[in-house]
């Protein structure tokens, strides 16, 4: 029988329930254990598909097509867990799940509740992972204790351990315990309270993770294990990170986390080893080079809704021994501003995945900036999207040139709807989703990155380059790279004449691990490094040459 981990959060949101449950994870991978893991999020919607990037951040993608939360992004970074759709699930996903029942008469009559049918629908999500090649099914609970929303999947999982035996379960509470600087010490309370909440729901956590500012004293852990009856070595510190959230897991280690968690739920493991990991944080603390890259966006306000291009530009840094330096850009400042002005001093840019007209001018002039200065460039999803209308309207002289997202009559429609996009109306789950092959052109620079000549990438878009262009375009110097297998549609341009001009359709920053950078994001950061030396060469020369003109 496959063992239940329960991770909930009390306080405040935002306390890291996600990166905590993907560090548990990848210790527990680690000990040679399969590890499942999931996420019940409590809001109505089916899932964040057509949710603001600044409520909810960056909509993450699985191969599947399912649209999930960006939490299952730490899972996939952390670990080698298969994930899937029935690996995110919202009280939306679950009500409709229900009602579809209802509908079909499978209740034979009976009135529909919240307990036992709602409950048992989300035991039965859980239990869907539990299969027989699975040692342990990570369960994360969205919301804080004490959220209405969240009531019934805490229900659930208190119902679950009477169904498996408590020996098969284990509740992990995540909390917060405040310093406040004019008392001069930190405050246990806010914990208790969460703690009291959770008991009075009917579950005892086994393990408490308390978020702090600062370590942990010896009393205050002692006192917050008495008062939330669990064991003084129950009380695990998770200290804010100076360097990066790949710390989470060795800090988790230090605790014995990992030992407490094989000894309370009896499980078979090996030693721990993660020398690997922590090689890699040491290139992260004292890395070699630095270089600085502009990510030019949309939503650059809210650091979650580019998340995943975020992490995948740090991964590669460590696996070229690299502080990568992010410059985000709002793409309404370089309209306001000038690309000259906003951009001056990067080394790289990269336009990432996005919807709408607003910001659209910015992109475009930050990527001109970046053709015209032979600047390393990465465009993701609409990054390429904006790439094919600046080449459009400043090479091929196609000054109207538009994507008919923006334009619906332009007179050159160089980025136009797919083709079965045509007659949708409904906007949730109906984009071009999930994970699809890709053929390159041999020794093409996307070749030369990825080192194959058929990939696969996960999608998200319904606009795609306008097939009537590909000759123009061809003519004028743009490469058609990489194509569906059957060739109708585009999925990757570069440019001949440019050291690194790469634009994608996918969005491959869903693939990158701290472990194994993207091929893509690696070479962008890799162009950018030789970007840096030949400014630093020329700064050099031109130094010389003053100094020579001064002494004459």
């Amino acid at each position: 029988m496959a063992k239940h981990i329960f991770v909930t959060g009390g306080v405040v949101s935002s306390l890291g329930k996600g990166l905590t449950s993907a560090a548990i994870g990848m210790l527990l991978e680690r000990r040679g254990l399969r590890v499942r893991l999931q996420k019940f999020d409590p809001y109505l919607n089916v899932d964040p598909g057509t949710m603001n990037p600044y409520q909810h951040g960056e909509v993450y993608v699985l191969d599947d097509g399912a649209e999930t939360d960006l939490d299952l992004g730490h899972y996939e970074r952390f670990t080698n867990a298969p994930l899937s759709r029935e690996c995110n699930y919202t009280t939306g996903k679950i009500y409709q799940a229900i009602i579809e029942k209802e509908r079909r008469g499978e209740y034979l009559g009976k009135t529909v509740q919240v307990i036992p049918h709602v409950t048992d629908e989300i035991k039965a999500a859980i239990r869907q992972l539990a299969t027989d090649d699975v040692d342990v099914v990570i369960s994360e609970i969205g919301g804080t204790v004490g959220d209405i929303e969240g009531l019934p999947f805490l229900e659930a999982i208190r119902q679950f351990a009477l169904d498996v035996g408590k020996q098969n379960c284990l509740y992990i509470h995540l909390t917060l315990v405040p310093y406040l600087k004019a008392a001069g010490e930190a405050k246990t309370k806010p914990t208790q309270h969460s703690v009291e909440r959770l008991r009075q729901i009917g579950i005892q956590p086994d393990i408490l993770i308390c978020r702090t500012e600062r370590p942990l004293g010896q009393e205050e852990a002692a006192k917050i294990a008495l008062f939330c009856n669990v064991e003084p070595r129950a009380v695990i510190e998770e200290r804010d990170k100076e360097f990066s959230i790949y710390e989470v897991p060795l800090s988790l280690v230090d605790h014995h986390l990992d030992e407490l968690i094989v000894e309370k739920l009896h499980l078979r493991a090996k030693p721990l080893d993660i020398s690997d990991w922590r090689q890699m944080l040491q290139r992260i603390i004292h890395p070699a080079h630095e270089v600085t890259i502009a990510v030019v966006g949309k939503y650059i306000r809210h650091h979650d809704a580019y998340k995943s291009v975020y992490e995948a530009l740090d991964h590669a840094g460590i696996a070229l021994n690299t502080r990568v330096v992010i410059r985000k850009v709002e793409a309404e400042e370089v309209e306001q501003e000038g690309a000259d002005k906003v951009l001056s001093g990067i080394d790289g840019v990269l336009v990432p995945g996005g919807f709408g007209y607003r910001g659209l001018a910015g992109k475009i002039e930050a990527i001109r900036f970046a053709r015209e200065r032979q600047v390393p460039f990465l465009g993701i999803c609409l990054g390429l999207q904006c790439a094919v209308i600046e080449f459009a309207r400043n090479v091929v002289h196609l000054p109207d040139a538009n994507s008919t997202e923006m334009d619906a009559n332009c007179r050159h429609p160089v980025v136009c709807l797919l083709d079965e996009q045509s007659n949708i109306t409904h906007l949730g789950g109906t984009m071009r989703l999930g994970s699809y092959p890709c053929v390159l052109v041999a020794g093409s620079k996307a070749h030369q990155a990825y080192g194959s000549l058929l990939v696969h990438e996960r999608h998200r878009h319904r606009y795609e380059f306008n097939n009537q262009y590909r000759q123009q375009f061809a003519a004028h110097g743009m490469l058609v790279s990489g194509t569906s297998p059957d060739g109708r549609l585009v999925e990757v341009i570069e440019l001949r004449d440019h050291p690194w001009f790469v634009a994608v359709q996918c969005h491959p920053e869903f693939q990158s691990k701290p472990t194994k950078a993207h091929p893509l994001f690696r070479a962008l950061v890799q162009a950018s490094l030789v970007k840096r030396e030949q400014k630093k060469a020329e700064a050099g020369r031109a130094r010389a040459a003053a100094s020579a003109a001064a002494g004459a």
